[in-house]
């Protein structure tokens, strides 16, 4: 399986909403043409940041199909799942692969506590009810369950399983990741955007990074630094981004992303409740950082 194209910079890309909290199409082919004009390498439909939990499975169809549509073509488009059944993320999955999409990333189940044959189980009749590439998604802190590099070890002999998202803020974690599947064409992506530089240094292959919504051209320039040999600028324009990233505990998770959308003129509506809005002190912080930054 060729997966030479799994590289570079991902945004998670956030689901634009209107007031009945539905998929609102044009906004949505709006950010499209936003990130890619930063020069992004790949878009995430359905991550995290796209608030996959708080769409029903017509919408996230709806969601998928008009980014991909949208896209055309002009970089591969990865679906991503977080249901916590595998009978669930077995359909999505399928549903994916009959959408076009290029790849799949899946979370482990949220809630749940399963054991590490479960969740190897879980992963693995997933990965085989398509034929699509996909990514294993790390982020302990959200779903309280963590892919530990052991758990890794096996889940890379599963044919289709050919990379990972790490989310996990652990520098060791992700270094094993890396460490442990160098041999075995895994692909591993930072997942937290203060640590797209240090992950790139050890091996990482590029970054899924909610940030990239917000200023993409800043993100594919740590990137494309670093590939070209310019460490110093790649660690200034890491620097630069951060506290647009230490920013995102002014509000609920994942509300600063779509205030800063906002903020910038990229309209993408309100977060889908329980989520509200950042205060006014908050979103005035918020929008010092972004004046700072030039992103306003």
């Amino acid at each position: 399986m060729d997966t030479t194209w799994i590289r570079g910079v991902i945004p998670p890309m956030v689901t634009p909403v209107d007031e009945n909290e539905l998929v609102d199409e044009q906004g949505l082919r709006a950010v499209v043409e936003h990130v890619l004009g930063g020069g992004v390498h790949g878009i995430l439909s359905l991550g995290s940041n796209g608030e996959f939990y708080g769409l029903d499975r017509e919408q996230q169809e709806i969601a998928v199909r008009a980014t991909i549509d949208q896209v055309d073509g002009r970089v591969p488009v990865y679906m991503g799942i977080g249901a916590i059944t595998t009978k669930e993320c077995v359909t999505l999955a399928r549903m994916g692969e009959a959408l076009g999409a290029q790849a799949l990333t899946i979370l482990p189940p949220m809630f749940l506590t399963p054991t590490e044959e479960e969740l190897y189980q879980h992963f693995r009749k997933i990965a085989e009810a398509a034929s699509l590439p996909v990514l294993l998604y790390n982020n302990p802190d959200r779903v309280g369950n963590n892919i530990s590099a052991n758990l890794l070890e096996r889940l890379v002999d599963i044919p289709n399983i050919v990379g990972m998202k790490d989310s996990s803020g652990d520098m060791t974690l992700t270094a094993e990741y890396i460490r442990r599947t160098r041999s075995k064409d895994f692909k591993v992506m930072a997942g937290r955007d203060v640590m797209i530089l240090a992950s790139l240094v050890y091996g990482a292959v590029g970054c899924v990074a909610s940030t990239a919504n917000i200023v993409p051209a800043l993100v594919v320039e740590i990137y494309e630094k670093y590939l070209n040999g310019d460490v110093q600028g790649a660690l200034e324009a890491q620097f630069k981004l951060a506290p647009l990233r230490m920013a995102f505990n002014l509000a609920s998770f994942p509300v600063v992303t779509k205030e800063a959308m906002n903020l910038i003129g990229v309209p993408v509506g309100a977060s889908i409740l329980p989520n509200t809005a950042a205060s006014e002190a908050n979103r005035n912080k918020l929008k010092n950082i972004l004046q700072d930054m030039g992103a306003l």
